[in-house]
């Protein structure tokens, strides 16, 4: 008797669909997997394997070092060197063997940890069906098709550095190519049957394949295989597709073009080298390799094996590690800071991490003031448009799509520009006459600017994204003024929602200083093609100085002020906000205090100027003590000039460390920090529980912050702990290719992720946020958004919520908040930290403020 059983059914047409290839499917598949890095104008900071992120973290980072060979950890030498030095605790690495063994298993784990040795692990499933080419065939068709494949591409993407255009550049990628071998006098082939496809053909993947492999079971690995051994280059491409806005002179190519390009140039390779004919790959196979998925199901079935179990006990020791030395501190302080009676001034900054240490600063300097920190575009999503600008910029957090655009009119001076830099130079006659003339002085310039580093035109500063002098489009006269169908400026009602929002997120609603700074931040550098990197990350990349003074115009607006009082926030007529943008690379801060309400507040402005100027010179002399070319045991003020010729050098790799160290994010009143030195390891969102005791304000601070903050931290992660595959490798040998991206000589893949200067004195251990709310408002809260959820259940952020009122703390584990017990030490409380400046390079602990 026949019965029907449906588990049967389905797994047989599981099988028949692994057999068979299906191209939109790989497509898809390939680009959720391949780099998702934009070009060098929107360098964003990202999670390296998004592609990994619906799983646990370190179930998706096996899966992805065992997949794709990156390495996903340091290594085993490298924490047992850390546990000598003492920044992996003894007892943390004890508790956290008990926590995932049990008590029982301590000693086995421990010599495991500290002595074991382990078999070395299989060699990565990508690569090993293409590999095949060279073991049978011994023919690299790597070298034979890379030089001419990446050359093409990136002449076709090419933003501005070639002299020529790409000959056919308006069409389609392949539409173009078939233009060009048709009109040329020569060819992108060598032998006769890969030109014959191109023209003569549709030129559909699975023909391709069929040439080249046969066997239909093998074609979706083969494409893995091909595009991951340039994953870069597939990774602009697909990511180019995805968003055409990556590109300001657009592009029309697909990866699907690019896959089809670079089999006929493989046909081609095999043809010319085998010249009495070639077999398919998969026909010459006696074995199959290892499928190259593997389903979570069997992945958690399989389990880690002792080494990949040892690596992740190491990893969580050496991040509690610190973490408990940051929550031992916030448990000692317990919110006993010495509230300020009357508010000199009160600053806004952006929540990066490089403002950790000047807010200090400023608060030491003068006690009565107060910082606060929020994402850098200020609560207000807008394009914007210089005067001399074609395009549209956006400044703020990449997912959002802004309805609104700032313009920039009324600028009175014409921005600095060369010569050198014009189109003329590059015609045949202006261009010979510029070199015999003005190349000589050119020529002088970078001579004596070797000696004397100074600004230039060339020089990518935040100071020259918006024109100080210029007026801006920020209030909208009539809601039908609009542009490509973007208002023009923010009506009075979206005004007050905008500030509004500001003002309660960061717990900023009374007692308002007579001068409130809002202080955006970008930087400056020379010979530096991942400046937009060291840019404000919640602009997308650009500074938060047009941010910055659009937000002191609507908080300055009469009406604005008005209606917020109705919402009761009562901003004292004499209180004037006053814009800025604060240079991180220089340690400069430029105001925009052109229009001043109170005739008062000149004055007073001036004597705040020159509390900036001290903290700015302090911050200066505390980052120094990194740099080896600087003497950190020089006054203050001398360090700061010495790191403004620094920002300018030509020969400076590291114009400065950017987001290294990073570690923490804390969301909180700034009395539950406020006594700790942190070491510029911290992004700081203030908030205040007491008005948003539901949370709704939070869920807008964890929606960017989780994506912003963990984005930033996972790529300087990943960067670190793999440098020559998900890292840029060092900065020294790049080649900018098309403004677009960066490659190791002429020919080479495009690199992903962050340069090795960037991330050399950078600790991989994933982000810790703090939350100063109860633990029951904070779950309600992050469930509320799935995708912000994912982030804190999958552990790709670690997460834990402080007690307001009691001051315990909760880590959140399995979609629940559990008590920790800290280990109680209290940190060492230091009056002179100059000293410390002076001796110490690498991070140091905890310290408590005397």
């Amino acid at each position: 008797m026949n019965v029907f059983n449906p588990v049967d059914h389905e797994t047989n047409s599981s099988l028949e669909e692994s057999k068979t290839f299906r191209e939109e499917k790989v497509l898809h598949q390939l680009k959720h997997y391949l780099p998702a890095q934009a070009s060098l104008k929107d360098f964003i900071h990202h999670n390296t394997l998004h592609a990994f992120q619906h799983l646990k973290f370190f179930e998706g980072t096996r899966m992805a070092s065992e997949m794709l060979g990156y390495r996903v950890s340091l290594s085993l030498k490298e924490y047992r060197h850390l546990y000598e030095d003492g920044q992996i605790e003894n007892g943390i690495l004890e508790k956290v063997i008990i926590k995932r063994k049990g008590a029982h298993a301590l000693e086995f784990w421990k010599e495991k940890a500290l002595h074991g040795s382990f078999k070395t692990p299989a060699p990565p499933r990508i690569g090993s069906l293409r590999s095949n080419w060279k073991r049978i065939f011994q023919m690299d068709l790597d070298s034979l098709v890379h030089p001419l494949l990446f050359r093409v591409l990136c002449g076709y993407l090419d933003q501005g550095i070639a002299i020529w255009n790409f000959p056919v550049w308006h069409k389609e990628f392949l539409a173009s190519l078939q233009d060009m071998e048709r009109l040329s006098f020569t060819s992108f082939f060598r032998a006769k049957r890969a030109r014959k496809l191109l023209l003569e053909t549709s030129c559909e993947i699975k023909d391709l394949l069929k040439i080249l492999i046969g066997d239909e079971t093998l074609y979706e690995q083969y494409l893995f295989d091909q595009q991951f051994a340039h994953q870069g280059w597939s990774g602009m491409v697909s990511v180019v597709e995805n968003q055409p806005e990556t590109l300001l002179d657009k592009r029309i190519i697909s990866l699907r073009d690019l896959i089809r390009f670079e089999l006929l140039l493989e046909i081609d390779a095999l043809d010319f080298h085998f010249k009495k004919g070639w077999e398919p790959l998969g026909s010459s196979l006696q074995e199959k390799p290892d499928p190259l998925f593997e389903s979570p199901a069997s992945l958690e079935k399989r389990g880690h094996t002792e080494l990949t179990e040892t690596l992740i006990i190491w990893q969580e020791a050496f991040e509690w590690t610190f973490y408990d030395q940051v929550l031992s501190g916030i448990q000692s302080l317990k919110g006993n800071t010495k509230p300020i009676s009357e508010k000199s001034f009160q600053a806004i900054f952006c929540i990066d991490d490089r403002e950790c240490s000047l807010r200090r600063h400023l608060e030491k300097f003068d006690p009565n003031c107060a910082t606060f920190g929020t994402p850098g575009f200020f609560s207000s999503e807008f394009f914007f448009q210089p005067l001399d600008g074609k395009f549209y910029t956006k400044v703020c957090p990449a997912p959002v799509t802004p309805k609104y655009l700032i313009k920039e009119v009324g600028v009175a001076d014409k921005r600095e520009t060369d010569l050198h830099f014009k189109k003329q130079s590059h015609t045949l006659f202006r261009g010979w006459l510029i070199s015999q003339t003005l190349g000589f002085e050119a020529a002088f310039k970078l001579l004596f600017n070797i000696f004397r580093p100074q600004m230039s035109p060339a020089t990518a500063t935040s100071f020259r994204h918006m024109d100080k002098k210029a007026r801006l489009t920020i209030e909208n006269q009539n809601p039908d003024d609009k542009e490509n169908g973007l208002q023009i400026g923010f009506t009075i009602a979206e005004m007050v929602q905008r500030t509004e929002s500001l003002f309660k997120s960061i717990g900023l609603v009374k007692d308002f200083a007579p001068i409130v700074y809002i202080i955006g931040h970008g930087s400056s550098s020379v010979n530096n093609p991942h400046y937009a990197a060291y840019d404000c990350g919640a602009c997308s990349g650009r500074p938060g100085s047009v941010n910055s003074r659009v937000v002191c115009y609507m908080a300055n607006h009469l009406e604005v002020r008005r209606q917020l009082a109705e919402r009761g926030i009562v901003i004292p007529a004499e209180t004037e906000f006053i814009g800025g943008l604060h240079d991180t690379t220089r340690d400069d801060v430029q105001f925009f205090a052109k229009d001043m309400l109170s005739p008062r507040n000149p004055k007073f402005h001036n004597i705040k100027k020159e509390i900036f100027a001290q903290a700015l010179n302090a911050n200066a002399k505390e980052r120094s003590r990194r740099f080896m070319s600087i003497n950190s045991r020089h006054k203050p003020s001398r360090i700061h000039e010495e790191v403004k010729v620094r920002s300018v050098s030509l020969f400076e790799p590291r114009p400065e460390l950017n987001h290294a160290t990073n570690a923490l994010c804390i969301v909180g009143r700034r009395s539950l920090t406020k006594g700790l030195f942190l070491d510029r390891r911290a992004f700081l969102n203030s908030y205040d529980y007491q008005i948003d005791p539901e949370g709704k304000y939070l869920l807008n601070i964890l929606k960017p912050a989780a994506p912003v903050c963990g984005g930033i931290n996972l790529e300087y992660y990943f960067s670190r702990v793999d440098n020559r595959k998900l890292g840029a490798g060092t900065k020294l040998p790049h080649n900018v290719m098309g403004l677009i991206g960066v490659a190791n000589g002429i020919d080479g893949d495009l690199r992903p992720g962050l340069p090795s200067q960037m991330i050399e004195v950078h600790d991989p251990v994933r982000l810790l946020m703090i939350v100063e709310h109860f633990p029951e408002v904070v779950l309600e809260t992050i469930k509320r958004s799935p995708e912000t959820y994912e982030w804190f259940i999958n552990e790709w952020v670690n997460l834990v919520a402080v007690n307001p009122e009691t001051y315990q703390i909760s880590v959140f584990a399995n979609g629940e908040f559990l008590p920790y017990q800290t280990g109680g030490l209290e940190p060492k409380r230091v009056s002179d930290f100059n000293a410390l400046f002076e001796q110490f390079q690498d991070n140091m602990p905890v310290l408590a403020i005397n």
